[in-house]
């Protein structure tokens, strides 16, 4: 069944080739499409365009269709385009031509759109999810570590005294700096693009406003035009966002691996983190973190995809957008697969406590030297020129003891006030208006 089918006869290659994984990317919008059906009705019944018995019936058959959906069973039958064309099948089946009426006033253009805002709401809120138990175990490890030194370097080379303290805040300040431009896409994608119908409206009286308060949405995208025209800059403004943290995880994923290898020896992985090799019995290879920065990298490609995909469109619909779907709906488990993974390793990690002990690393400290003359009185360049021909003399000596203040530094980590910023940004998605919204819908 196809809504648009009249009386040409299909050729099942060319079906076939161009409903491509559509069917299956469309399992993931089946209670999305659902929940913009019960919230166009009750704004066609508003309009007079459904009778109150009629939006009744169809509500009551909607709801059992969103929980079928919900548990995971629903099921786009064969010969069935996709999940519009599904739920309108099951509803004509139970309630006749009843069934046929919630099309009036929309598209399957604008279906797509809101099925793909709506589900891209849930899965940026289960994504915020994954990012802060991750920033918590990173701060618990941070205020752990928090006296414990380990190397800074430039350029690969030792450079200055840091600590585990830093080394786990910074990622932890990282990622909340990355829920700030989720924030923003969310914000762009929290807009309601239901009754741009093809892209350029409706002749019938619909009431856009009505279907926006109804589906929680924030705002419409007001402009038909444009409603149509944000199928993709939505995905590729989201997928941004969702680079964003996958960079952060790819970098620490890098530090990680370098940082448990012999020559460097900073961290240990648990076991299970690791695997062996098939002829060197004393390796305990980092797979996990490798994949995962493989994996993270894979993501920062999506951005790209998308725009390559859209880049030469101009407004208006075309089937190319359908391809996005793939790239586009996958990426959120597979960066929430990365988040949780390194989540589970960050919390089990064992830190190296006696990394500077090494003599190694005695050059660290040598800016603190020069700090300590120019503090007794020294100017800077000649302090500087000292500590060198010390060092090159083989005369300089390291005084371990450390003593930074200032916000931020090894002394004053801040972690508190990171925290503060994060849960600052999380509180702006306002989740809860969403969840309100979607339980009186389906409840209501």
């Amino acid at each position: 069944m196809k809504l648009w089918e009249k009386s040409t006869e299909i050729n099942e290659k060319i079906d076939k080739y161009t409903v491509g994984h559509d069917r299956e990317m469309d399992l993931f919008l089946a209670p999305y499409d659902v929940l913009g059906s019960i919230a166009h009705i009750r704004m066609l019944e508003s309009v007079g365009l459904l009778h109150s018995e009629e939006l009744n019936a169809l509500e009551a058959e909607l709801k059992i269709i969103f929980q079928i959906a919900e548990n995971g069973e629903f099921v786009i039958e064969e010969g069935v385009e996709d999940v519009h064309s599904q739920v309108e099948l099951m509803l004509t089946q139970k309630l006749g031509d009843v069934g046929k009426k919630i099309h009036s006033g929309r598209s399957r253009n604008d279906q797509v759109l809101v099925d793909l805002k709506l589900f891209t709401r849930a899965e940026i809120e289960k994504t915020v999810e994954s990012i802060t138990a991750l920033f918590d175990i990173l701060i618990e490890q941070s205020n752990k570590y928090r006296d414990v030194l380990m190397p800074g370097y430039t350029h690969l080379q030792i450079a200055m005294p840091s600590s585990f303290g830093l080394w786990f805040g910074a990622y932890a300040e990282s990622l909340a700096d990355d829920l700030q431009l989720l924030l923003a896409a969310w914000k762009i994608t929290n807009r309601n693009p239901l009754g741009s119908a093809a892209g350029y409206g409706s002749s019938f009286p619909l009431n856009r406003r009505l279907t926006t308060d109804l589906l929680g949405f924030d705002s419409m995208n007001y402009n038909v035009v444009y409603a149509q025209m944000g199928r993709g800059k939505m995905e590729r403004v989201v997928t941004t966002a969702l680079a964003g943290v996958a960079a952060t995880v790819a970098k620490l994923a890098y530090d990680a691996c370098m940082f448990t290898s012999k020559n460097f020896g900073f961290i240990r992985l648990a076991d299970e983190f690791t695997t062996g090799s098939s002829i060197m019995p004393h390796k305990k290879n980092p797979d996990v973190f490798e994949l995962t920065r493989a994996r993270c990298n894979k993501i920062q490609s999506v951005p790209q995809q998308i725009t390559f995909i859209t880049n030469n469109l101009p407004s208006g619909y075309f089937r190319d957008l359908q391809i996005m779907k793939e790239v586009f709906v996958p990426a959120f488990d597979e960066l929430r697969a990365c988040l949780e993974m390194t989540t589970m390793m960050m919390d089990r990690i064992e830190v190296n406590r006696d990394i500077l002990k090494d003599p190694k690393y005695d050059y660290l400290f040598s800016v603190e030297e020069v700090n300590r003359l120019v503090l007794s009185g020294v100017p800077f360049r000649d302090a500087y020129k000292q500590v060198g021909l010390s060092i090159e003399a083989g005369e300089f000596t390291p005084d371990k003891n450390i003593h930074h203040t200032h916000e931020g530094s090894i002394g004053n980590l801040c972690n508190d006030e990171i925290k503060i910023y994060k849960d600052s940004i999380v509180e702006q998605f306002d989740f809860f208006k969403v969840h309100e919204a979607i339980r009186n819908l389906v409840k209501g």
